[in-house]
């Protein structure tokens, strides 16, 4: 239990050092690992808890930042997923293929990312289908596996790219709703035991020392380096997770 607790810690901090310097990545980096000691459904429900409260850390210093216009249909989409992930997640939530769909998820969103890194999209080119689409699978892959957060991000980008502050503040204030959206499915569903709120406990300790510590790097390290540095790690878990799940 000991080595559990501290491997929870580890995880939880890199991983909310990540969020806080570059916007997202906490998802990615802890469900890439968590699910080797956990089954899906009980790591997606503590990742999601430890993403509400990283974003609420990063919201008391960039409240003022928050602009939701633009935002309004992506978020109603995303609960439209959130809602098919709940479902999917109570039914397959413990089985170990699931440990290999996230896999290859992972593996996925590491190529995406790699490859739209080198993209510049236009707003002007985006119609209303976009936030539609993007706010869904925010949802369902946020609900499911808690690594939705990639299409939140890529939209905000469109949306706010020419200001840091914006755009980490309105990932954030999203990431909150959708999260504590999911948490609510899950609490009224009975889905929480005493070994969550154990788990949850030594983890927002971390949570907050790392978000903390990723926002002072925010000024001053190039998010593109943490990015970079997070895929890499999110790559090996997902072999790992394909290999020996």
């Amino acid at each position: 239990m000991l080595w559990e607790l501290l491997f929870i810690v580890l995880i939880v901090l890199v991983g909310a050092f990540v969020q806080g310097a570059s916007g997202f990545g906490l998802g990615l980096v802890v469900m890439g690992f968590l699910p080797f000691m956990l089954s899906v459904q009980e790591s997606t429900l503590l990742v999601l808890s430890f993403l509400a409260a990283t974003a609420l850390t990063i919201l008391i210093k960039n409240y003022r930042s928050v602009q939701l216009k633009g935002l309004i249909m992506f978020v109603v989409a995303s609960f439209a997923g959130r809602i098919l992930s709940f479902f999917v997640l109570t039914t397959y939530g413990d089985m170990d293929i699931l440990k290999t769909w996230l896999g290859v998820f992972l593996i996925t969103l590491v190529v995406y990312l790699y490859f739209n890194n080198k993209r510049n999209v236009s707003l002007k080119k985006i119609n209303k289908l976009v936030p539609i689409s993007l706010g869904v699978l925010n949802g369902f892959f946020g609900g499911l596996f808690a690594v939705g957060g990639t299409f939140l991000v890529v939209y905000c980008l469109y949306l706010y790219k020419e200001d840091k502050h914006r755009y980490t503040a309105n990932v954030q204030i999203v990431t909150l709703m959708t999260s504590s959206f999911s948490l609510l499915l899950h609490g009224v569903n009975g889905d929480f035991d005493l070994s969550f709120l154990l788990y949850f406990a030594v983890g927002v300790v971390s949570v907050i020392v790392g978000a903390v510590l990723g926002l002072r790097w925010f000024e001053k390290l190039p998010a593109s380096m943490i990015r970079t540095i997070a895929m890499l790690l999110v790559l090996l878990a997902g072999l790992n997770l394909i290999l020996f799940s």
